[in-house]
């Protein structure tokens, strides 16, 4: 069919221009902040590489983006070191807690890689433990922290907020184990999570069934982990694979240092069901500062030479009683592989 001119212009190109402006308003709209997170208190969720360069604290970052947050139209009400709640489901749930009482609807995560790349991630808060639920997030990235505060304002541009009371400066609630910073304001809590921690041998291991979770394994709890600096962005694939890798070495590690029976956990699966099939007790893995962890177990950690050290600590949680064995002798490591061997070998120490 011959084509109509229209003032020197086909009108078969018109269908064209249009398609390419509202292929230009959705990829502006992409980039436009969610709508709850300009309808709701916020908390925000640093994790920074210690290599990054320039060196920056993450309360330094915090500060950078504050101004920028709150100009595009947030809430943020606290700050957090990520690594803080990730210490151990104990701790997370407790968190969980105070961010329902606090009225929280927003999560955000500020990750910073090794390579200086800031990654923002906002999540609606999921109510419970898990802080996230598994899905989509809102992602903004910049290889610079002055990019990533003007690209943060841009996306609130055009936008109507109905948070209209934010704060100035942000806030920086004391963590509830680890340091001076939380010793006076979070005692409680703190007592809370550490009181279940016993620091013996669980008996009966001849008995019952020890279930060993996989990476992947722990279900929506673990979720918050993927966002710390040196997991993020890690593919499936990439998961799946370091979760095959690590259940044929913890299967040669069980077979030399562990004589009772083992069940690898590839899926989630509730308490009642663990029980049900005999497993009443779970190896627990966490990672963090030394010092937090001691503390949070109820430890003193005035004896240790660097306070700072990330280590692996393993644990046995008893299901039947919510109880929490880290063993009669502190064997952390920052090699995960020494610290289940040391962890395992103890577990042998007479009462």
């Amino acid at each position: 069919m011959k084509p109509v001119i229209l003032k020197g212009f086909y009108v078969k190109v018109l269908p064209l221009l249009f398609l390419s402006v509202m292929m230009s308003i959705q990829i502006f709209c992409q980039t436009q902040l969610p709508e709850h997170f300009l309808d709701g208190k916020a908390v925000i969720l640093i994790s920074n590489a210690p290599d990054a360069r320039p060196i920056m604290q993450w309360k330094a970052i915090a500060r950078e983006v504050h101004p920028a947050l709150v100009e595009a139209g947030g809430d943020p009400v606290a700050y957090y070191e990520l690594e803080e709640l990730i210490l151990s489901e104990e701790i997370q749930r407790a968190y969980a807690t105070i961010f329902s009482q606090r009225l929280i609807r927003n999560i955000l995560i500020l990750t910073r890689k090794s390579n200086g790349d800031f990654y923002i991630n906002i999540l609606e808060y999921s109510g419970n433990e898990s802080i996230v639920s598994a899905g989509s997030s809102w992602t903004m990235e910049a290889n610079d922290i002055q990019i990533l505060k003007e690209r943060v304002v841009a996306a609130g541009k055009g936008m109507r907020s109905k948070n209209l009371m934010a704060l100035d400066v942000p806030t920086f609630l004391p963590p509830l184990v680890g340091g001076a910073e939380g010793a006076s304001t979070a005692p409680a809590n703190n007592n809370a999570i550490s009181g279940r921690f016993v620091a013996e041998n669980p008996l009966n291991l001849d008995i019952f069934k020890l279930g060993i979770p996989l990476s992947g394994a722990s279900g929506e709890n673990a979720l918050l982990t993927r966002y710390r600096y040196d997991l993020y962005g890690k593919s499936n694939d990439e998961v799946l694979a370091a979760q095959k890798a690590e259940k044929a070495n913890l299967e040669r590690i069980f077979d030399q240092y562990y004589e009772h029976q083992t069940v690898f956990l590839t899926e989630i699966r509730s308490d009642k069901q663990l029980i049900s099939d005999r497993i009443q007790f779970v190896l627990t893995r966490v990672e963090g500062r030394e010092a937090d962890l001691m503390e949070s177990m109820g430890l003193d950690p005035a004896s240790l030479e660097n306070t700072d050290r990330i280590v692996v600590k393993y644990y046995i949680k008893f299901l039947v009683r919510n109880e929490l064995y880290i063993g009669p002798k502190w064997d952390a490591d920052p090699n995960g592989q020494t610290a289940l061997i040391n962890f395992l070998k103890n577990l042998k120490i007479e009462p």
